[in-house]
């Protein structure tokens, strides 16, 4: 059974089909002038006002990326960089999307001076710790609003009103927060913003960068004048057409999904209680499809494996450092390196697929390879 959703979801039937018409009907480049290039115009801009208006913010505003990662790259180097005359100075959290971090330590390299703000001990970080750190040289701040690996949210709306009172820029990754959370860049007081097609039902390679009007960036690529002139190149109007399909559906969908959620990590931990197994739950306030779960003597690694044998996917942290045996960078800046959590959880992560007898299988499966482990590790003591 798949309970990875956070790393990515399965398209929808209705985004499929979206993409498939564009891909056969619409022909034309939207930069051209004819009416094929009309045509992918309309197409393109349908979608961007979609996915506006999922976020309260003009259509305008509104960029196409090729995903997250690029989206968190452009936003943080374009807004740095178009604004070093005011100051060098950058914020963000230990606990960021490997994207944003390894954004801010290339600008590190490049002169600039970034502070990254440990988190406590349930994954959120205090509007105070931001605040501590703010000099007059704070140009930009970068917040992710929902953990990708705890799923802890973080007080944005709060930080906003703090930075715009500063006159510092802010930034928010809610490549995660997108499938359950409802998002209004004004409330937020956030100038940009990341987000994904591929979280919510959308295809991969697609993805929406959301910068303020009048907030100054630097273009990402040259070379065309798509995207306001700041994302050269020909736009990808199928995926785009059924990104908006999948944000359309995502935002008519959201309540009863987040509350369908929040059943299946109930069930989900139920299980873990019934059945005996020592366990705890990393972070709180956690976003509604995603529950991290230490569970105690266990190795992860060899976890992942006989889960995998069990045809359970669930990952040890981000999809993006899947592979590695250190441990997650998120767990290490919450506990310490040498706590065990940080090498003994996993991620479970959950989609509209699922049903509720699908996952109390799973969390029974998975309750079960735990114990056994647990018993094979005693047995050698």
């Amino acid at each position: 059974m798949y309970l990875d959703y956070a790393a990515t979801t399965p398209m929808s039937q209705q985004a499929i089909e979206s993409y498939a018409r564009a891909a056969s009907d619409v022909i034309g480049n939207a930069s051209s002038i004819h009416g094929d290039g009309r045509k992918a115009r309309a197409t393109v801009n349908k979608a961007r006002r979609t996915v506006a208006r999922a976020i309260g913010a003009p259509a305008n505003d509104v960029l196409f990326t090729s995903g997250g990662t690029e989206s968190n790259n452009f936003l943080l180097r374009g807004l740095a960089k178009a604004n070093v005359s005011r100051g060098r100075h950058l914020v963000t959290t230990a606990i960021e999307h490997a994207s944003v971090l390894e954004t801010f330590r290339r600008l590190e390299r490049e002169g600039f001076h970034v502070t990254y703000v440990a988190p406590n001990e349930e994954g959120v970080v205090a509007v105070e710790a931001i605040e501590q750190v703010l000099t007059e040289e704070t140009t930009l701040v970068s917040v992710m609003y929902g953990n990708n690996e705890v799923g802890t949210k973080q007080p944005i709306e709060a930080i906003g009103e703090l930075l715009r009172k500063r006159d510092v820029l802010f930034h928010t990754d809610a490549v995660q927060a997108l499938s359950v959370e409802t998002l209004d860049v004004d409330a937020l007081s956030v100038d940009a913003m990341s987000l994904s097609g591929h979280k919510i039902g959308g295809p991969k390679g697609i993805g929406v960068a959301y910068v303020r009007s009048g907030v100054a960036i630097e273009p990402f690529q040259v070379g065309g004048n798509q995207e306001r002139k700041r994302r050269g190149g020909t736009e990808n109007v199928p995926a785009i057409a059924a990104l908006g399909t999948a944000v359309e559906q995502n935002e008519a969908t959201k309540a009863s999904r987040v509350a369908t959620y929040e059943t299946y990590r109930t069930i989900m931990l139920e299980t873990f209680e019934r059945e005996g197994i020592s366990f705890s739950v990393n972070g709180t306030d956690a976003l509604a499809h995603i529950v991290n779960v230490s569970f105690e003597g266990v190795d992860v690694e060899t976890l992942l494996v006989r889960l995998d044998m069990e045809r359970i996917s669930v990952s040890s942290g981000s999809a993006c450092t899947a592979g590695t045996v250190e441990p997650s960078h998120v767990l290490v800046a919450m506990y310490g390196e040498a706590d065990e959590r940080t090498r003994n959880s996993v991620r479970i992560s959950f989609g509209e697929q699922l049903t509720e007898a699908g996952v109390a299988q799973a969390a029974a499966t998975i309750a079960r390879v735990v114990l056994r482990m647990n018993e094979k590790r005693e047995g050698s003591l």
